[in-house]
């Protein structure tokens, strides 16, 4: 990583924006839809990063993970989410002045995201109309989803960039060890759905608290020279 990052991909679930109840409540509602029990919506911070067909799995009792009723809650989830998507999403604290303040400087900004891409689209859309994005990605078929490198390389690619020259920022282990395996600078977040330890545990190299702390990183002379997630 040279001294001066030329990008920033952010993850958006629990990075940019607090999805956690729209899709605790979507969740919650295709398990009644099953016959089966809810849970509380902090459950929902450890099922949720890794795709609707991860969180169907997870959210399933142990014993009703067989693949018809997996298909069935996938798409019993998707359905409720598309319902719900936006009742109580928002952007976290700080993230929108952040945002801007990173447009400021000129600095590409990229979404790398496992919701589905017409979701992605949907919520940047909505909660970002300014659309300060060069590129937005969410999950698609032909890209495998984090912690898989590939979309993160892809970015990389589009933007004539080095890995070695971005940040990867993110609020769980699935985007630091995206970051580390693309050879990006995983920066860690505490305010999204998980917590410190994780982060460390799965390579973070910078946990910052604040988005408004992101900027004081950019500014630190020399602090990422020669920090990179390989």
């Amino acid at each position: 990583m040279s001294s001066s990052p030329r990008a920033i991909i952010f993850d958006l679930d629990g990075t940019l924006l607090d999805t956690l109840a729209d899709l605790a409540d979507s969740g919650n509602a295709a398990l009644a839809a099953l016959g089966l029990p809810p849970h509380p919506k902090d459950a929902y911070r450890y099922f949720v990063g890794l795709g609707i067909e991860e969180l169907a799995l997870r959210m399933l009792p142990e014993d009703k993970r067989d693949p018809a009723t997996l298909k069935q809650a996938c798409a019993l989830t998707g359905s409720e989410y598309k319902r719900r998507w936006q009742d109580k999403t928002r952007p976290y604290q700080g993230v929108p002045e952040m945002l801007a303040a990173l447009g400021l400087r000129g600095l590409p900004v990229c979404v790398l995201s496992n919701k589905p891409q017409v979701y992605t689209d949907l919520t940047v859309d909505a909660f970002f109309p300014e659309r300060p994005f060069t590129y937005v990605r969410g999950a698609r078929p032909e890209v495998p989803n984090k912690p898989h490198p590939a979309g993160a390389l892809a970015l990389a690619g589009e933007l004539g960039l080095s890995p070695g020259s971005i940040i990867f920022v993110g609020d769980t282990a699935t985007d630091m060890k995206t970051a580390r395996g693309a050879g990006m600078l995983p920066v860690g977040v505490l305010w999204g759905f998980r917590d410190e330890a994780e982060l460390a545990q799965n390579g973070a190299r910078r946990i910052i608290s604040r988005p408004a702390e992101l900027l004081h990183l950019l500014d630190a002379p020399g602090s990422l020279l020669g920090e990179t997630g390989a």
